[in-house]
Formats: structure tokens, sequence, C-alpha cells
């Protein structure tokens, strides 16, 4: 913040900003006449039904922590803050949005700070109210498809034309495993908010290896079903990494076992782990970003 008190806005110009609506959403999105609508709701759903969620989830999970409102003086994000993001994120002012973010990145929050406190857990309720039936898909895909261009914004990825193209995902299921449903539910979100998803369903280890290396992948996408499938899954990730022409590919897993312990994605060595398919799509999105710094470093 300036002398002025005004929030420095990241470099990002009207039309660039235009050019990433339609980047991270499917063009059969805006379509709809309701759009407009849609977002003032799901934005009142957010600030009324999320926001709650998440501060009740602060005491829950760590019962001995600090009253939320001492944590906010300590830089994590409040319930206004999330609650205020959620308004500007799902309109159409994504400098706003920028601007909103950056004051919580200036109290000295990394981007990973706010990607595990702020984004995720609001992509993540986003489709568990998917899953209840209180929104719809496409509501989820305009707020997921926000999300994704706040991670853009702040990483830099939006300014790189060249790898426009390249938001590529490799889905599949682990060899062995019969679980469909999950990757399907991925594979829908991922496309409506602007990927390239190629599936490999029903495919080897070695086949799975073996397309990650005809073409190139940003990231790709395994899910398992049960425990016994998790050595199987572990080789497809070795094999992957080992063969893949992009060789700083991302993985990220999902499955019921991942959504238990987070931390088993790391210790099969995979990337990260999303609880459902909206937060796939924001978790592929976070490893893209860390793949574009990589790349650019």
């Amino acid at each position: 913040m300036g002398r002025s008190g005004r929030v420095a806005i990241p470099a990002v110009d009207r039309r660039g900003i235009a050019n990433l609506e339609t980047h991270f959403v499917s063009p059969e999105v805006y379509r709809r006449e309701d759009v407009a609508e849609r977002q003032a709701r799901l934005a009142e759903l957010v600030a009324e039904r999320i926001i709650p969620q998440l501060v009740k989830l602060h005491s829950e999970v760590l019962p001995e922590a600090l009253p939320i409102e001492q944590v906010v003086e300590a830089l994590a994000p409040s319930r206004s803050d999330i609650s205020g993001l959620a308004h500007v994120v799902l309109g159409s002012d994504l400098e706003a949005a920028a601007a909103y973010v950056l004051v919580l990145r200036d109290r000295g929050l990394a981007m990973e700070t706010l990607f595990l406190e702020l984004l995720e857990p609001a992509a993540r309720h986003l489709g568990q109210m998917w899953d209840n039936d209180e929104c719809d898909f496409i509501d989820v895909t305009l707020g997921v498809a926000r999300l994704q261009k706040l991670l853009a914004t702040f990483n830099g990825s939006h300014v790189l034309p060249d790898l426009d193209t390249r938001r590529q995902v490799l889905l599949a299921v682990t060899p062995g495993d019969q679980h469909y449903f999950g990757a399907t539910m991925v594979e829908r979100f991922l496309h409506a908010s602007g990927w390239t998803v190629e599936t490999a369903f029903d495919r080897s280890a070695a086949e799975i290896a073996h397309a990650a290396r005809a073409e190139w992948f940003a990231v790709a996408g395994l899910t398992v079903g049960s425990e016994r499938s998790l050595p199987a899954l572990q080789d497809t990730i070795r094999q992957i990494r080992r063969e893949s022409r992009n060789q700083m590919i991302g993985i990220m897993v999902g499955g019921p076992l991942f959504t238990a312990n987070p931390g088993l994605a790391q210790e099969i060595g995979a990337d990260g782990t999303a609880a459902n398919a909206p937060t796939a799509v924001l978790m592929a999105q976070k490893l893209f970003d860390e793949m574009v710094l990589q790349m650019t470093n």
C-alpha cells in the first residue's frame, strides 16, 4: 500500500482480463442468459454458508488454538476477508479481486498460505454445496474459474501466452481400479474450467506413461479407490515421472484415502491431492503455476 493509501494492482491490463475470462471458462458456460444472476447468487451463498463453516473449522480442527479474532490479528484470513473475496471474485472485476488479495498478501501472507487457507477451502466448500444440490454445475464452474484466475494472476502464469495452449491434463484411473465416477467428475470440471483433458482409463501403468511420453502435459491426475491399489498407483507415478515428455510434470491424486490422509499423497510420490472435483481444478492450476515458475527461473 503506497503513501496515498491505495493498494497496488498487479500488471493485468483490461484486455488481458478479457482474455482470462475466456481462458478459464469454457465458452458454453457464457451462453447461459442468467450468468450474471448466478454469479450474484453464488457470491451470497459463499458469504452466508461457506464463511461460517470455515470459521467453525478453525476451532474444531485446532481446539487449543487462539480465538479466531486473535488469529485474524496475527494475519490469518478472517471471515470478513473471505466473505469480501467471495463477493469480489464472483463479480466481473478481476482487478478488484486481485487488489483485494494483495491486501492479504501485503500483511505478510505467502501465496501458499492464501491457497491453503483461503482459495482451496472456498473451492472445497463450493464442491460440497454442489454435492448437496445447493448450487449447480454452472455456479461452481464460475466460482472455481475465478479462483483459478486469481492464482494465475499472482503467480504470473497468465502473462506467458506461449503457455496458453499447454494447460493440458492427463487424467487416469489407477491400473486395476474400477472407481471411474470421481475421475469422470474431475474431467467434467477441468474441461468446463478451460483445461484440455485426455483420459487414460482402463490402461496399464506402462500405457499411461506412454501417453505422457507421446504428448506434452502440464499435469497428470490419478484416482484410486482402495488401499490395495496404492502399490500400483505408486508404480504408475514413477513411470510417468521417468517417461513424461514434460520432465516438470505436476502429479495430483484423489480418492477417499487421500481425503482421510492428505499427507499420503507426498508419501507415494505425488505433488498434491484434492478432496473433490472443484478443488482438483484449483490444484491443477497450482501445479501448473509452480511449473511455470520453475521454467522461468
